[in-house]
């Protein structure tokens, strides 16, 4: 098994892209052009991470590490979370969710206020240099409708041996604006599955029904964006980024907090659609 170090070397190179600002229900603030290097010094023993952004006038941070701080945790292929990591009440509060894919990296930034409600979310869309950008188009509800079949490797903040389960998610459309869902998490007498219902709303689906209400964004380049609207003290809730890196294959990243505000959980599921 890799260390969490040799994790964050899969991201080594210079990665050409755009920060796109969204505003909290999905519209298009800002979006800027970016180059972001992460070099290995010391025989890979230090990172140099370079971030450019083109803005006007262009803006520039250089900053070196040799360790990784308890916020932060990587998968085998490179994807990465890292962000707060105890919620609290009349405190600003946020994560970035990054996932990786050959020659290109999606990346989410969801923050919210102090008042604990969804301000603003960060889309970074990256290509290594030399490589083509992003073909995708955006997402659409069309192309998430159907069975999909995963696994799921969850990783804990106290180092803790990866937890590797199986998943079944099935999305139905019932109406002009009704989506059902049932996400089935491992398999046998052990396994659970969770129900809920949404509102579609153009590009926004919204789910309403449980203690937390959650929206979903259907997002430039096959992303989606799954944050709770408010976060409400005592209630356990979520972070997700999803990406359809090629039509009937798709990642999702979770990073879960528990009813203390404390973070759990991060967890990379790849899935891929079976049948129609």
């Amino acid at each position: 098994m890799k260390s969490q170090w040799d994790c964050l070397l899969e991201n080594l190179g210079e990665w050409q892209g755009s920060f796109t600002r969204l505003g909290p229900t999905g519209e298009v603030e800002e979006d800027t052009p970016t180059i972001v290097s992460l070099e290995g010094l010391n025989d890979n023993q230090t990172i140099r991470q370079t971030i450019r952004r083109f803005s006007s006038p262009i803006e520039e941070k250089v900053l070196e590490y040799s360790s990784l701080n308890r916020s932060v945790l990587f998968f085998e292929n490179g994807a990465f979370s890292q962000g707060s990591i105890q919620f609290g009440p009349f405190s600003e509060f946020g994560a970035e969710l990054g996932l990786i894919w050959a020659n290109h990296r999606l990346r989410l930034v969801q923050l919210f206020n102090r008042e604990s409600q969804l301000d603003r979310l960060t889309l970074i869309r990256e290509h290594r240099a030399g490589s083509p950008p992003s073909q995708r188009l955006a997402l659409t509800l069309e192309s998430l409708l159907g069975e999909w079949q995963g696994e799921a490797v969850t990783l804990f903040p106290d180092w803790r041996s990866p937890e590797i389960i199986s998943t079944r998610l099935q999305l139905h459309q019932t109406s002009a604006t009704g989506l059902t869902q049932h996400l089935q998490i491992g398999s046998g007498p052990t396994s659970a599955t969770i129900s809920s219902e949404a509102t579609i709303r153009g590009d926004r689906l919204l789910f309403e029904q449980s203690a937390t209400p959650v929206q979903v964004l259907l997002l430039p380049d096959g992303a989606s964006a799954t944050s709770p609207l408010a976060i409400k003290p005592g209630q356990p809730f979520f972070l997700e980024v999803g990406w359809l890196v090629e039509p009937g294959l798709r990642q999702r990243m979770v990073r879960r907090y528990g009813s203390k505000g404390d973070w759990v959980s991060l967890t990379l599921v790849t899935e891929r659609k079976i049948g129609h």
